[in-house]
């Protein structure tokens, strides 16, 4: 059988001066047009191709030897060429641009920005893409606690978090408590896996264990006070909103910094708030 939106060796049963017709071995009463430009050299009636099997723009199947870059079940992130009346198209590889619907859309789509995506049959049994990813991601991935991974952002909640789909395969979640910085849909993140749930969904986080984060955030409470002529308005006291406002980090953290710049005696505190110690 003819597989839609998928890469599969078909046999060649026909030749003619557009190229040549394509088959099932299962199915031999079926036949598609694998286009002349695309034939390899030495071609026989016979001889089995790799191809990717999809629609061309009179809604006909065809066949390409060209590798698309994306298949069915699979995500890609997917550069946007063109923005229509009929939604959004994306350059995924082959001669005819795959269509994004409005409605699998999420936010504004623009030309020339890339958008994590996976690949579906419509209703009209056409291949279209969908910005609703969360359905194709696993929750079987290969990773545990303290690994490190890499994804992108496909969705944020401001009650939940982040969603990262890592490896555009799997599910993960920055919960909020952990997403410091601005981020929006579609960014690529790098994350340390911070819990594997029963469900095995990640947890992650986007900074370190705190006994290495401390040295970032130390490094960081240190520039900021250069910045600023050695005096920081912040406390222990601090609302955490002003801590995350002016240094991105939790107030947590902030606390852990500071404790140890007044240990190593950089720092001293007055009611005002934190003053280089000058050297």
């Amino acid at each position: 059988m003819i597989e839609l939106g998928e890469v599969q060796k078909l046999e060649v049963v026909k030749s003619s001066e557009y190229g040549v017709y394509l088959s099932s071995k299962k199915d031999k009463n079926n036949s598609i047009l694998l286009p002349k430009k695309q034939v390899p050299e030495g071609v026989e009636i016979g001889d089995e191709i790799e191809v990717f099997v999809y629609k061309d723009s009179e809604d006909r199947l065809i066949a390409t030897t060209k590798k698309p870059k994306i298949k069915l079940g699979e995500l890609a992130a997917l550069r946007v060429v063109e923005v229509t009346k009929i939604g959004a198209f994306l350059d995924w590889g082959l001669e005819k641009d795959l269509l994004l619907p409005f409605k699998e859309q999420k936010g504004e789509v623009q030309e020339g920005s890339e958008y994590l995506v996976g690949l579906y049959i419509d209703k009209s049994d056409r291949l279209c893409a969908t910005m609703e990813v969360h359905k194709l991601l696993s929750s079987e991935s290969p990773y545990k606690k303290d690994d490190r991974v890499r994804g992108r952002i496909y969705g944020i909640n401001e009650d939940i978090g982040a969603f990262v789909a890592i490896d555009n395969k799997y599910q993960g979640l920055i919960p909020k408590n952990e997403l410091y910085g601005e981020y929006a849909y579609g960014d690529e993140v790098e994350a340390r896996v911070t819990k594997v749930k029963e469900d095995g969904k990640l947890d992650l986080s986007l900074r370190e264990k705190a006994y290495k984060q401390m040295d970032e955030d130390v490094k960081l409470i240190l520039e900021k006070l250069k910045l600023k002529g050695g005096i920081l308005l912040l406390k222990d006291d601090s609302d955490p909103e002003k801590i995350k406002k002016e240094l991105n980090i939790s107030k947590r953290a902030f606390k852990r910094a500071v404790g140890r710049l007044l240990k190593e005696g950089q720092i001293h505190l007055d009611e005002k708030g934190i003053k280089l110690i000058e050297r």
